[in-house]
Formats: C-alpha cells, sequence, structure tokens
C-alpha cells in the first residue's frame, strides 16, 4: 500500500505513535508518506520506503495567524494526486481530519476517491474538540471520516459521549517496539546518578497541568523519608519552573534532578526502578508502556485509559488521582524489598509484550485493507 500519514511533528504521544507506526509500515514493504510542517522528531532514519514533504506556510500581512489547514489540504491534495497513495492516515483531530476531507473533496474533482483514517489520541477529544469555538468541525470531521480508531476503549466511550458520532470506531492500542524500548546495560549510568545505590523513580512527560507533576514531587518528599532515593524528571512544559520551586521549598534539590527533553528515553528507563504518571487524565499511558518494556513498574492514577494498561498489583499499582499519600505508600511497597521490586518489574515485562508492535501492527494494516475495500 501507499499510505500518507499526518500528525504533527513533535514528542507528543499522538506524533509518536504515528511516526513510529510509519517507520514499521515501511519495514513491512509499504510505501509511507508523511505530511507535516516540520520532520517528524522519531523519523530519524533512512529508509526507501519512506518519504516526507513539508507543508509550506507563507506569511502574508492579510493573516494574522497562517492558515495551516488550507496550506495542508492543498499539500495533501498535491502528495495523494502524484504520489497515487491508496490511503490517508491523519493522528489527532484537530486540524487534520478536516484538513483531510477538505483534500478528499477536491482530489473527487479530480477523480480520485482517496479514503481518509482519523486516530483520535486524547486531548483533541477530552479538551480541544469539547471547546465550542471547534466541537462542530471535529463532530463533523470524525462522522466524514472513512475510518475511525482510538488507542483505549475509554477514550472511545469519551468521543461517543461527548460528540454525535455516528460512526463505529475501532480501538487499536498503543504499541511499543522492543527493538528500542528494552533493558539495556548501563551500570555506569546508574552508579553516576545513585552513587551509593539509592532507588530511582522517574518521571516523563510535557509538564502540563494535566500530568500533576506537582504530585510526583511530593509523593517522592515521602519516599524519600523512608527509602534512599533520587527522582528523575524528564521533559519540559509550562509547569517546570513550579515543581523547581517546590523543590526548594521541600529541600530535596540533592535528590531531584531535571533532565529535560531526552531523546534516547529508553537509556534513562534502564536506570530506574519505578515510573510514576499521576496525571488526572491520559487516553492511553504511553510513557508508562515505555517504561515497562524496559522492566520498570508505574504507579499510576486510575483516570483515563491507564486501568487498560497497567493492572493493579500485578505490573505496578493505581491510586485515585491526587491521592499522593497512597501512592507514596504503593511506592515504598514496591521498593523496599529487593524480591519485591524484582517481582513487579518481570510483571512489568510481562504487560508490555501485550502491547509488543508485532502484535498491533497487523490490526492497523487490516484495518486499512477494510477501508480501502469499502471505498471501491
Amino acid at each position: 500500500m501507499k499510505i500518507g500519514i499526518v500528525c504533527y511533528p513533535t514528542f507528543g504521544g499522538s506524533g509518536v505513535v504515528a511516526t513510529e507506526l510509519g517507520k514499521a509500515l515501511a519495514n513491512q514493504g509499504h510505501q509511507v508518506h508523511f505530511i507535516t510542517y516540520s520532520q517528524p522528531a522519531r523519523l530519524d532514519f533512512f529508509s526507501a520506503n519512506l518519504f516526507y514533504h513539508e507543508v509550506a506556510v507563507r506569511d502574508y500581512p492579510l493573516f494574522d495567524y497562517a492558515p495551516y489547514e488550507s496550506a495542508l489540504a492543498s499539500k495533501l491534495v498535491d502528495v495523494v494526486r502524484f504520489e497515487q497513495l491508496d490511503i490517508l492516515h491523519v493522528h489527532y483531530a484537530i486540524p487534520h481530519a478536516s484538513a483531510a476531507f477538505m483534500a478528499k473533496q477536491i482530489l473527487a474533482t479530480y477523480g480520485i476517491n482517496i479514503p481518509f483514517v482519523t486516530t483520535l489520541h486524547g486531548t483533541d477529544i477530552t479538551l480541544v474538540g469539547k471547546d465550542a469555538t471547534y466541537k462542530p468541525v471535529v463532530t463533523f470531521s470524525i462522522n466524514q471520516s472513512d475510518g475511525i480508531t482510538t488507542v483505549s476503549e475509554d477514550l472511545k466511550e469519551d468521543t461517543y459521549r461527548h460528540f454525535e458520532i455516528t460512526k463505529d470506531i475501532k480501538v487499536i492500542p498503543n504499541f511499543i517496539d522492543f527493538n528500542r524500548f528494552s533493558l539495556q546495560p548501563k551500570d555506569h549510568f546508574k552508579k553516576a546518578i545513585a552513587p551509593n545505590n539509592e532507588r530511582i523513580l522517574i518521571h516523563t512527560s510535557n509538564f502540563r497541568k494535566v500530568k500533576r507533576t506537582e504530585d510526583v514531587i511530593k509523593m517522592f518528599h515521602k519516599v524519600l523519608q523512608k527509602i534512599p532515593s533520587k527522582l528523575l524528571m524528564v521533559g519540559d512544559g509550562p509547569e517546570r519552573s513550579a515543581n523547581e520551586q517546590l523543590c526548594r521549598e521541600l529541600d530535596i534539590n540533592d535528590n531531584v534532578r531535571f533532565l529535560g527533553k531526552q531523546d534516547a528515553v529508553e537509556e534513562i528507563l534502564s536506570v530506574s526502578d519505578l515510573f510514576i504518571i499521576p496525571s488526572e487524565n491520559e487516553s492511553f499511558g504511553l510513557a508508562a508502556l515505555e517504561a515497562m518494556a524496559c522492566k520498570v513498574p508505574v504507579i499510576s492514577s486510575n483516570a483515563g485509559g491507564l486501568p487498560e494498561l497497567n493492572i493493579d498489583d500485578f505490573c505496578g499499582y493505581m491510586c485515585n488521582v491526587g491521592d499522593v499519600d497512597d501512592m507514596a505508600n504503593k511506592a515504598i511497597t514496591i521498593l523496599s524489598n529487593e524480591e519485591n521490586l524484582n517481582y513487579f518489574k518481570e510483571n512489568a515485562l510481562t504487560r508490555a509484550k501485550d502491547f509488543d508492535l508485532k502484535k498491533i501492527l497487523p490490526k492497523y494494516i487490516q484495518y486499512y485493507e477494510e477501508v480501502i475495500a469499502a471505498k471501491k
């Protein structure tokens, strides 16, 4: 197949999933064309089956804001026509689904019938999409999609709950590529971070309010009183400054490292003992899955799609959103005993294998084939 993939090219979950999916499809022999405004962050190797088409957005004095949606639709028309694509797969509803619909209507005037699949990832539904400013367009664009997928049952239910969707939605969960995410020997790195064999806790995110990063620091403060530990905060975003200030107020600066954005997060996960994800909402929890693949158990909230990933008392624990005391106590339970920690680490890997790319990729390929066949 010749597949066009539209996504945000950033470190966010939707862009990561879209890029990794495209790379895997290319490895299977499919021709994959990425269409976005800059090269995706994880599109980091050459393949004869991978192509990148930049969406150029011109600055004109007439516009306060460049009309990216129109530029994207025009680029989609160009790529579909001249690369003879079989299907478009757009990740994140806004503005990709509406741009795909516009492109589809234009292509019809050329006698080209191109189906498109929209994958909903989370905040395009739970946050942005529900905004009255965008809701009618989001609803229309989803309903005009030839195929719709979500990354969890919870997000599927949320979509039906908040939008008048008239079509079936297929759940295809996020996945992990074990060629990249697996436990790596990084003992020298671990010794540098924890010279006295302290336990290492880790959190990775974009440091937005919804991630509740202050809860990570507050629970770590409680853990530190019982177990010698270090905390690694990976990522960046609007809450970072407040988090750093909280560390100063709690006098735990020497035990917390803010590492910023990291490309090789699997290397950092490989030296970690426990992953913390206390979000007030997660459509799936891809960062937690990446940790599990590196044999890192997870303390998570019980919000959104996290219960579909994190099995309580098996590969970690779930707690109510904001219950810092319970999170700390559960973390201490895992970390205080070597045998217990190893039990959770092995189970984390076992659970991650349920989401192996080799199991999930055929689901996407089959879905593409069904959507294409339905349009003929």
